[in-house]
């Protein structure tokens, strides 16, 4: 039997949910965010293939959106329904029958299956139905000879198809793609890439990975250059996901330009953040702040405690201290602050899931 990895992933799963509880909203544009207001400041969680085609995305303002698609039918974020499907989904793929698996849940809407099987085309399609008839959720399957490659091919098999992409397909599918298209590596960083003659997939795999971190950090070089040549683990790794932070962020429906409100917001963020610490049973070991200015300019802020620490008064202290350090009066329009917690086992994030920053919408 020859190991394979298989990258579960539920169709435009939020706003699938919302149209099995709404048969009425099948073929439907719909969008989901916030309250369901979209005249109210707040973020599009996921849209429909119906609503995205008319360049609706996830992260996107609900006002934006309504101006895309004024006749999209717009929804109140439900997470306790959500984590209600995801349990389900996840549990159907736990018992999975046809073989033993090794299950690595990623989310709400998406797991890696370690299989080992001579037809790892048949097992997808397999899991794919199971999950149908099991929730009404749509699934496309990604098969792959580890998680980066089986990650990256769900996308080629969406909606509702599976496809396989390995060491031999490599190259003549993903070579000549931007290095944005490549799992762990963002808009920003494909500029900073390109800015250094790395513009395609191929050039970035082609690139010496010492010289690359030495110009970009001795981590980050070498790790760049291996996603472009397809390494990562082939392990599957049957453990739960645990969080690496907790964090809380709040849009306000007007702007704030009162620099001793904004603080006083910060702080109590950043005790919501506590609360959240405490429950986890982790202690932070690193501050965030994210700070939106009018009319969308977003900035970060971090830094290392002095020690690792439950305490609420020291995480808002350190979160004002980080707001202050920006020496910006332009007025706000939302706040962040969030929380990290010690390092654990990496294994599970490389590629990278969950790179440092704000948590982001669920698509």
């Amino acid at each position: 039997m020859t190991p394979w990895v298989l990258h579960v992933d539920l169709d435009q799963f939020i706003a699938a949910v919302e149209v099995l509880r709404r048969p009425e909203l099948v073929g439907r544009p719909v969008v989901v965010g916030g309250n369901g207001d979209p005249s109210l400041r707040s973020v599009v969680a996921t849209a429909s293939y119906e609503a995205r085609a008319f360049g609706v995305r996830s992260g996107m303002p609900m006002r934006i959106a309504a101006r895309k698609c004024p006749d999209a039918v717009f929804l109140a974020a439900d997470n306790a329904a959500y984590e209600q499907a995801s349990a389900r989904v996840m549990a159907i793929l736990a018992d999975f029958v046809p073989t033993p698996l090794t299950l690595e849940i990623l989310g709400w809407d998406e797991a890696f299956l370690g299989v080992d099987t001579e037809d790892p085309l048949s097992l997808a399609l397999r899991a794919q139905q199971a999950v149908l008839r099991g929730t009404g959720l749509w699934a496309s399957v990604g098969i792959g000879d580890n998680v980066l490659r089986a990650k990256m091919a769900t996308d080629f098999g969406k909606p509702r198809g599976t496809f396989t992409l390995t060491e031999g397909n490599w190259f003549p599918l993903i070579g000549d793609l931007g290095t944005e298209a490549l799992w762990g590596i963002g808009k920003k960083t494909a500029r900073r890439l390109a800015e250094l003659g790395f513009r395609t997939v191929r050039e970035l795999a082609a690139a010496d990975p010492h010289a690359l971190g030495e110009q970009v950090g001795p981590t980050m070089g070498p790790r760049w250059v291996g996603l472009a040549r397809g390494s990562a683990r082939s392990e599957v790794i049957g453990t739960p996901y645990v969080a690496r932070a907790r964090s809380r962020e709040t849009t306000f429906q007007h702007d704030l330009t009162d620099p001793v409100e904004v603080r006083f917001e910060v702080g109590e963020l950043a005790r919501q953040v506590a609360l959240d610490v405490v429950e986890d049973g982790r202690p932070a070991v690193r501050v965030g702040v994210k700070v939106r200015f009018k009319p969308f300019v977003t900035l970060t802020r971090s830094a290392t405690l002095a020690a690792p620490t439950h305490d609420a008064d020291t995480i808002a202290s350190a979160a004002v201290q980080l707001l202050d350090s920006l020496e910006d009066d332009r007025p706000v329009r939302l706040l962040g602050v969030r929380a990290e917690f010690p390092p654990d086992d990496d294994r599970r994030l490389n590629p990278s899931r969950g790179r440092a920053g704000f948590g982001g919408d669920a698509v």
